[in-house]
């Protein structure tokens, strides 16, 4: 049986985080249901206050080959340190400097999108070929691997 993957992202700002992941990601927002040509006039057929509009926001791979993220909002604020976390493979087949030269240079860009660093592991071969802690706008963390 054939199963497809989604990826849950509990948060306070759905929109903006998922703003955030499609920029880090190279993904698009999800195009609206049937032949409405915003998500305002989907969400208004569907009876969406404007105060709910923000309440969940999905992000999708224009190639479809990966998958969808998605986004809802909760009361509660994240309290601790994520045990899944998502790798972002920022320097696929790169070793050594140059590896993390280009590592530094996708930290520089995401935190001008609102990503905060955490912390760089430098390359510790053989197993060890270095990357950067960092935190999403809302503090899920990540790395740039």
């Amino acid at each position: 049986m054939a199963r497809e993957t989604q990826v849950t992202f509990d948060c306070a700002d759905p929109a903006a985080l998922a703003a955030f992941w499609a920029e880090a990601l190279g993904y698009q927002l999800q195009d609206p249901p049937g032949n409405y040509s915003t998500w305002d006039e989907a969400l208004d057929a569907m009876g969406v206050p404007p105060e709910r509009r923000n309440d969940a926001s999905a992000i999708v791979d224009p190639d479809g080959a990966r998958p969808r993220l998605f986004f809802q909002r909760v009361p509660e604020p994240k309290q601790a340190k994520n045990r899944v976390h998502l790798d972002v493979r920022a320097a696929p087949g790169l070793t050594g400097g140059e590896r993390m030269t280009a590592l530094e240079a996708e930290a520089e860009r995401l935190v001008s999108h609102g990503a905060t660093r955490i912390r760089r592991h430098e390359p510790a071969p053989p197993l060890g070929a270095g990357h950067i802690v960092m935190a999403d706008p809302e503090g899920n963390e990540f790395c740039l691997d």
